[in-house]
């Protein structure tokens, strides 16, 4: 095999190969300037902003937190990562923006859980019988002091919430003291594992797009460049009403 030859074939795969980590990482890069954009001037961006209670037309899930959605279902961050669910952020201070369960459901916090709580929803409002899990985190500081509301200390199990009900506040809790995350919720929707308890939410394959949970577009590989809003979803129905 001639040197020449091989030269050329990896010319050829290094351009392939930067055209995947380029469509890999435009998603939430396009994104990004808006969410900056947002936090600058969240006065000027306001048609960004969702807020918590509101129910984006007969979607079952109400929205979980103020903010704006800034990264979504199967968004990128970096080549082969697919996050699993929805980041919300609302500009605030730490502990200061309210999150609330976004379906009735049955609360859990395990033991080790410093920022966490998950809600278990026996039957799928989308597919009766199906059970669904609603996982809520980065509730607590970077140094891990949560704001978790006290009805749901760590090892509580099984506690009912209705939709609505307050379960914490924004934090910025990453694990690591030394590299905290923004602050902001996030919010996803895990699959059962057959047996009666969550599968592992780090896997994308394991959670649901919450897009028909919601009533808007929150899967990243069809909204590459928007930013979510009810007021989409509501425009989209006027549109179909008149044609």
């Amino acid at each position: 095999m001639s040197k020449r030859f091989i030269l050329s074939t990896l010319f050829v795969l290094s351009i392939v190969g930067g055209y995947l980590v380029y469509r890999n990482m435009r998603t939430s890069g396009a994104r990004s300037v808006k969410i900056m954009q947002w936090f600058r001037n969240p006065e000027s961006h306001t048609e960004f902003t969702i807020l918590q209670g509101e129910r984006c037309g007969d979607a079952p899930f109400i929205l979980p937190t103020n903010g704006i959605i800034g990264y979504l279902w199967d968004d990128s961050f970096r080549p082969g990562h697919r996050h699993q669910g929805l980041d919300i952020f609302d500009g605030e201070g730490l502990g200061e923006t309210p999150v609330i369960s976004a379906y009735d459901g049955y609360l859990s916090r395990m033991p080790d859980w410093t920022s966490t709580v998950i809600v278990r929803v026996p039957s799928d409002p989308l597919q009766p019988g199906r059970q669904i899990w609603l996982y809520y985190t980065h509730m607590a500081d970077s140094d891990g002091n949560d704001y978790i509301v006290d009805e749901f200390p760590r090892g509580m199990e099984e506690i009912f919430v209705p939709a609505g009900t307050l379960l914490g506040y924004q934090g910025n809790y990453s694990g690591d003291p030394f590299n905290p995350t923004g602050i902001h919720l996030h919010f996803s929707i895990v699959l059962d594992d057959g047996s009666g308890t969550f599968r592992n939410e780090l896997d994308i394959e394991n959670t649901l797009d919450p897009s028909p949970y919601l009533g808007m577009n929150l899967n990243a590989k069809t909204n590459q460049d928007g930013i979510p809003t009810c007021a989409d979803q509501r425009a989209e129905t006027r549109d179909l009403k008149t044609e």
